[in-house]
Formats: structure tokens, C-alpha cells, sequence
């Protein structure tokens, strides 16, 4: 990376890891989110780190990214890649790198090979492009990167900031949309999806792939 890069953080969010990186380095970052308030908590996080000056945030759709090519010298892709999927995330989205630039994305992945049945099954509906993370770094270099590395998120990084609080709030959702037969359809998906983590959380994870852009010369 250069002294300062250029860093494209996309679907942010509310930001937790768009602070993180503005700490962590100095980086001048566009967080973009289709959701304003999401942007608008980031924007109050970041003023409360003292980083809000390095931090530009805009609301756009992450399959039709605004930006011309080669703008960013990494781009980070926190929990979100899977809403276009990765294999399409990573095809788009180099265009928008520097030569020699990188990427950073999370994918969720199978981390053991004797999956138990009702987990296959739950994520097969949910998440059918579910893979193993040597899938993941082929797909990686099928997309014109050289994979530098990947690692798994720990099982707090599910629970401290997700699930722990989703969880603690079930409760009042099932009171208050105790008459909505799609609300409580999607409380009862999200109560079943903490109890696959729970169960089966060392059959499965979030792996962050980090790639260099391949520089063609032909």
C-alpha cells in the first residue's frame, strides 16, 4: 500500500470496521451503503473517533458503484459481498483498483468437509454458493488475483456484536409483531439461523480472502 492509500469500503454499514481501518492507518476511505442511516451512525462514529475528516460516505448501489477505474488502492468488503455474490463481487469490482492494488472480503464458508446434515440443509436453502475456502481462493485467482492470505473470524466476532444483541431483542419483535404472519416468519428464520451458530459454529465461518490484483501485460 501506498503512504496513504485510497480505500473503498463497501456495503459499510453503521461502520464499526470503517473506524477500525481509519485507526488503523493512514487512509482516506469512501464507505458506501445503500441504506442513509446506516451511513449517517457512521458518520456520528466516526466524528466520536476523532477520524470523521478521512471518512467520505455516500449511499449507492453496490452492483452499480459510481466511481471510475483504477480510483482505490484497496478495496474492503466487510459481510456483504454475498448480496451480489462473491465470484460477481470480485469480477466487478477490480476494475475500481490500481494496478498492484487489493482486496479484502469475508465470504461464509464450510471449514470442515463432514458437514451435519441439518446444516447442510439450512444453508443450502439459505445460502446455496456456500463453499470451502479452497473453493474460495479459486475463485479468488479465477477473478485475476493472487490470493496473500486468508483467515477465519473468531466466534466472538458472531456473537459480542450480532448475535448476542439480534438475539436479546427476539423477544419484544415477537410481541410487537405478534399479528404478522411475514414479520414472525422472518424472527423464526432468525431464531433458527443463531441456533445453527450455536450447534454448528465449528463446521462453518466467515473467511476473510485478501487478493493483489493481478497486472496483465497481454
Amino acid at each position: 500500500m501506498p503512504a496513504r492509500p485510497a480505500v473503498l469500503d463497501v456495503g459499510c454499514g453503521p461502520g464499526m470496521q470503517t473506524v477500525a481501518l481509519a485507526k488503523a492507518c493512514d487512509c482516506f476511505i469512501t464507505a458506501v451503503d445503500a441504506n442513509q442511516e446506516y451511513l449517517d451512525e457512521l458518520h456520528g462514529r466516526a466524528k466520536a473517533a476523532g477520524v470523521a475528516e478521512r471518512i467520505e460516505t455516500l449511499a449507492a448501489d453496490m452492483s452499480a458503484l459510481p466511481f471510475g477505474p483504477e480510483s482505490f488502492d484497496l478495496i474492503w468488503a466487510e459481510g456483504a459481498a454475498y448480496v451480489m455474490g462473491f465470484e460477481t463481487a470480485l469480477a466487478d469490482w477490480r476494475r475500481f483498483l490500481k494496478p498492484g492494488g487489493c482486496i479484502a472480503v469475508s465470504e461464509l464458508v464450510w471449514l470442515r468437509p463432514d458437514r451435519p446434515a441439518e446444516a447442510a440443509e439450512f444453508f443450502g436453502g439459505e445460502y446455496p454458493p456456500m463453499a470451502d475456502i479452497e473453493a474460495n481462493l479459486e475463485t479468488v485467482r479465477r477473478c485475476g488475483y493472487e490470493p496473500l492470505g486468508h483467515f477465519t473470524l473468531p466466534h466472538a466476532a458472531w456473537w459480542e456484536h450480532y448475535y448476542g444483541p439480534l438475539e436479546a431483542k427476539l423477544p419484544t419483535l415477537l410481541e410487537k409483531y405478534a399479528g404478522d404472519d411475514e414479520a414472525l416468519q422472518i424472527i423464526a428464520t432468525t431464531k433458527r439461523e443463531i441456533e445453527m451458530r450455536r450447534r454448528f459454529g465449528d463446521w462453518y465461518g466467515y473467511e476473510f480472502f485478501v487478493g493483489q490484483l493481478i497486472t496483465r501485460t497481454n
